[in-house]
């Protein structure tokens, strides 16, 4: 079986764990790939027994990887996406941030998880992703997101302006600080903290959310992902901010943007016992009341 590992730099608390994550996966014989720049973070004591196989980078092909394994939080785990890409690896997040709504397996579940996922005793659950079009090449051909695609201001001056369309039919114009266009499985995140709805995985949505709307009237708006959003800004500032994911570029006015939905789909590893309902619950502390 041939894994790859993507993590971010780990602390001296952390070392150990990380380090008995590979052991598992060498114990059950597991030809190892490790993302180049997490591999630069396993060059001390606690890595010396590590037989990686081979490094990569993005844009690299995977060809022949079984599983994708993200050590981290979510933000890992996006970043993982960005390795994957079109290619339909399932990905493992094991997490060792706080919330963890993708990256959902914790320190303690992690042996059984890793023996469950050499063994094959898994399924996989597939995510939707969004996709950029731009006159500007911001991204590149990482123009994708699994979780929300932010059109926000670069500054602390005065709100922009934009202009939203779906399928070129006029919606609204927001005076806010920015918009959010979430996937469902994106609709945990930022949009919700603007106070935007959750939405099941395969519920087939977009949810559109304005940061900061200078009218309060203006609420989040659900949206079926077969749609073509488009979205024309304007402000006082020439640039503002884009990004997908945890991916940030510096677009210029002019640019007129399309978001919809891509071609590419996410594989996350579901292994028994777990529902995006016991997610919530958990991760929500849904049902939780201090009276009982």
């Amino acid at each position: 079986m041939r894994i790859a590992v993507h993590g971010k730099e780990f602390n001296r608390q952390s070392a150990p764990f990380i380090a008995r994550i590979f052991e598992i996966l060498q114990q059950q014989k597991v030809e190892i790939w490790v993302s180049a720049r997490f591999g630069s973070y396993l060059k001390t004591a606690a890595f010396k027994k590590i037989k990686i196989k081979k490094t990569f980078n993005p844009d690299d092909s995977l060809k022949g990887v079984d599983v994708f394994i993200s050590v981290g939080g979510d933000g890992t785990l996006l970043e993982a996406v960005t390795h994957i890409a079109k290619q339909k690896i399932p990905v493992l997040g094991i997490n060792t941030g706080r919330l963890g709504f993708l990256a959902t397996i914790s320190k303690e579940e992690t042996e059984q998880a890793l023996l469950q996922v050499c063994q094959g005793a898994y399924t996989t659950e597939k995510r939707s992703m969004l996709k950029l079009d731009t006159n500007s090449d911001a991204f590149g051909k990482q123009n994708f997101a699994l979780n929300d695609f932010t059109l926000v201001k670069k500054d602390t001056s005065s709100m922009i302006t934009i202009h939203t369309y779906i399928d070129g039919e006029f919606l609204n114009t927001y005076w806010a600080d920015g918009i959010i266009v979430s996937t469902p499985t994106g609709s945990t995140g930022y949009s919700l903290s603007c106070g935007g709805p959750l939405i099941f995985p395969r519920s087939g949505n977009f949810v559109i959310t304005p940061v900061s709307p200078h009218n309060l009237t203006v609420r989040p708006i659900v949206v079926p992902d077969t749609a073509e959003i488009t979205f024309r800004v304007e402000g006082r500032s020439k640039k503002f901010l884009v990004s997908l994911d945890s991916r940030v570029a510096s677009v210029d006015a002019s640019a007129v943007m399309k978001v919809s939905k891509s071609d590419y789909v996410v594989h996350l590893v579901q292994l028994e016992g777990q529902h995006y309902f016991r997610t919530l619950r958990h991760k929500l502390n849904w049902g939780l009341d201090i009276r009982n």
